[in-house]
């Protein structure tokens, strides 16, 4: 297979004009059915979840969860080793994980939470699905180029290489066709919606075996850390889902703004204060410019302290449902195993059904 794309793969571009037009039809076509869609999504176990995740996709998938779709949340145990050399504490972020997409509102009597390491079928993908890609497509791969520059690795794994391979095997095997992605993550879906074509052109004998899924995009808002930089889990420089009401002030308290008392919304030249209305008026469901005109003259404490006074207010029935199913960690196992089992069966049936295509079902 040539480096080079052919026509067909350049029309099939994800394009992000065309991905946020396609997002709008799709979001029409949620409302008037939403049982025609499966979506995947889900998060690597590296650590609690913060409000840059709430607020950039949990809360959209809870959404979608309750208009009707079929969603399919995945914790990525086996790809916290792209970037480092041993995945610490793997058990313990799992549960953490679990316990925030239950407080949120995931429901697993109609969504299902699963492990990438518990669903062998959905990993054996990984084969057949290398073969339709080429070593170019793979090394272009702007998101890629992205993960190896920031890599805590002295040296680069093979993993992180077929990183978008394997997002591929996580979306096909349940045949999603549709995936909430930002902006940065389209060359990874263009990958996977490759993938599925070029294995109905080879293998499907005029039939779509895997469907070509659509890119959900939606409008994140950008919520900065506390220091003025990218929120992280790794840089503590965030507000978890679990955070006390009183470690919430503290970090709060702490948060990067600038030397003007008054206080506006202008995200261009303010970004830390901004980031902070922001916060506020998510909390709130306001607006900044209306969280800012409230508080005035009032300076930087005043601003802090209406964001304090927001987010423990948005969070506190998110915690306390947390607190509760944090009680049980035994149904915790329990909702994992039958998450676990759910996407095993499902797994099963595709990677049968791959075998057959590729008519090797002996």
């Amino acid at each position: 297979m040539s480096g080079a794309p052919s026509a067909a793969d350049t029309s099939d571009a994800l394009g992000t004009s065309a991905a946020q037009t396609r997002s709008a039809e799709l979001e029409k076509l949620i409302t008037e059915d939403p049982g025609r869609f499966r979506i995947l999504t889900g998060d690597r176990p590296t650590g609690r979840l913060h409000l840059g995740h709430y607020f950039g996709t949990l809360h959209n998938r809870v959404r979608l969860q309750n208009l009707g779709v079929e969603l399919f949340v995945i914790i990525a145990d086996y790809q916290v080793l792209t970037d480092r050399d041993v995945a610490d504490d793997l058990s313990g972020h799992v549960e953490e994980l679990v316990l925030d997409y239950l407080a949120i509102g995931v429901d697993p009597g109609r969504s299902t939470i699963f492990t990438h390491s518990a669903v062998p079928a959905l990993n054996q993908l990984m084969l057949p699905f290398l073969s339709l890609v080429s070593v170019a497509e793979l090394n272009r791969n702007p998101t890629v180029k992205d993960e190896i520059a920031h890599s805590r690795q002295s040296a680069v794994s093979g993993l992180m290489f077929t990183y978008p391979v394997h997002q591929a095997a996580d979306i096909l095997f349940c045949k999603a066709n549709l995936v909430p992605v930002g902006q940065d993550q389209l060359p990874h879906l263009e990958v996977t919606r490759t993938i599925a074509r070029r294995f109905n052109d080879r293998y499907g004998n005029g039939t779509h075996v895997f469907p070509r899924p659509d890119a959900l995009l939606s409008e994140v808002p950008l919520l900065l850390g506390t220091d003025g930089t990218k929120m992280s889990k790794s840089r503590g420089n965030s507000v978890t889902l679990a955070a006390t009401a009183d470690e919430t002030a503290r970090l709060l308290k702490g948060a990067k703004t600038d030397s003007e008392r008054h206080i506006t919304y202008d995200p261009a030249t303010r970004p830390e204060v901004s980031s902070l209305l922001l916060l506020a008026a998510l909390c709130q469901n306001r607006t900044p410019e209306e969280v800012a005109s409230d508080i005035g003259s009032a300076g930087a404490a005043a601003l802090k302290k209406t964001v304090t006074e927001a987010v423990n207010e948005y969070l506190a029935p998110i915690r306390a449902r947390r607190a509760e199913y944090a009680q049980d960690r035994a149904e915790l196992r329990r909702i994992l195993r039958a998450g676990n089992e759910r996407a095993n069966a499902v797994a099963d049936a595709t990677l049968a059904e791959v075998r057959a295509a590729m008519n090797s079902d002996y």
